[in-house]
């Protein structure tokens, strides 16, 4: 399908993306996968090359560019197969807490550091007995002079380890005829006495990404380190969570787009009965059925991605997009791995691990569940 989204500037920098993976991840995937965790030294790398941020201004260590440029990343990424090493929500879904609602001297002390890779950036949000339900968090912010006092605990972190800096969500009003309104957003540095990192948590996929429970003990935090006004943490997130959803959907789009291509390519070198398995009206039916699902999806989106440029208020497209797309990604992964037959279940197969890294994206970001329900409430039902 011909796109039309990007410039030539644009597929300049695409073609440096691919040259970081070619050079800096791929070969290293495997290792990394092993040991649960993506180094440091990667994300300095990551930073040196441009990857990091790319929207952010240059006067704060970005190159002045847009999403698009992340949008190349983030397709660029799932088409190398690399699930763990989270470049996306470090810049696209957690940075830009810190650049819309952090204070002037917030943004000009941590902004550079995210650009750059010397800071890896984390967000708390989920705890271990609520997920989607945000205004129904446990951790407590209590103000204590110039401070806040933060205890709680939250889990399934992404970046848990790594991370330098995280923002935690966390209760300022306990009150739950406040549950909206009592809820801030605070950036608590990793070396803050009482943050505490508990264990590096094992998966079904995303295999190099560190993640983790974080616990946060009587945590002193100064009130200068509140994202934006108290109690207004929980009109944040729904601010910044059609970017996030949107970036699940850009993610999981990609990644459906590049098993397909390697599918094909597959059934046409394996042989069954004598001749290869593309020449079956099966394999040929099905593998149809699967790039209809892309290329429809393909169209959704990057109709998408072009109105949330142009910053058009879309709660309800990228809810249905993130709803879509990794429900779409899901079933034609599922499809493609079959023709792979026994191998499609060997973890040296991509399919393999992109079966796996596939089902959380129906979970993160929001369940699909919930998107249903955002749907429809914005359907007016």
């Amino acid at each position: 399908m011909d796109r039309n989204l990007f410039s030539e500037e644009h597929e300049l920098y695409r073609k440096s993306v691919r040259q970081f993976l070619e050079r800096e991840v791929i070969p290293n995937q495997e290792a990394w996968s092993e040991a649960g965790i993506v180094p440091k030294e990667a994300w300095r790398k990551a930073g040196e090359a441009g990857l990091l941020c790319p929207w952010v201004e240059e006067e704060f260590g970005g190159a002045g560019g847009d999403f698009l440029h992340s949008t190349i990343v983030m397709e660029e990424f799932a088409k190398a197969y690399e699930s763990g090493f989270a470049v996306s929500l470090h810049s696209d879904i957690i940075v830009p807490y810190i650049h819309a609602f952090g204070s002037a001297a917030l943004k000009k002390e941590w902004l550079p550091k995210c650009v750059s890779g010397e800071v890896v950036t984390a967000i708390a949000m989920t705890e271990p007995g609520t997920g989607s339900d945000l205004a129904n968090i446990k951790t407590t912010a209590v103000r204590d002079g110039d401070d806040y006092i933060l205890n709680g605990a939250k889990t399934f972190i992404s970046n848990g380890i790594n991370c330098d800096v995280c923002i935690v969500v966390a209760k300022t009003d306990p009150d739950p005829k406040n549950a909206h309104q009592g809820i801030s957003l605070f950036l608590v540095p990793a070396s803050t006495p009482g943050f505490q990192r508990g264990k590096k948590l094992k998966k079904m996929g995303m295999a190099s990404q560190d993640t983790a429970e974080l616990f946060f003990e009587d945590c002193r935090v100064p009130a200068s380190l509140m994202l934006g006004p108290e109690g207004s943490g929980f009109l944040a997130l729904m601010n910044k969570l059609q970017q996030e959803r949107l970036v699940v959907a850009i993610g999981s789009q990609a990644g459906a787009e590049q098993v397909l291509v390697d599918t094909i390519a597959y059934c046409k070198e394996r042989e069954a009965f004598g001749r290869p398995i593309s020449k079956f009206q099966n394999t040929r039916f099905k593998l149809a059925e699967c790039a209809t699902q892309v290329e429809v999806g393909r169209a959704f989106l990057d109709k998408l991605v072009a109105e949330h440029v142009a910053g058009k208020f879309l709660v309800k497209e990228c809810s249905m997009a993130k709803m879509w797309q990794t429900e779409m990604a899901q079933e034609v992964i599922d499809t493609c791995l079959q023709f792979f037959g026994g191998y499609g279940y060997m973890l040296e197969y991509p399919v393999c691990r992109a079966f796996m890294d596939a089902r959380v994206a129906r979970i993160f970001a929001g369940t699909n569940e919930v998107m249903r329900i955002i749907v429809s409430k914005q359907m007016g039902l």
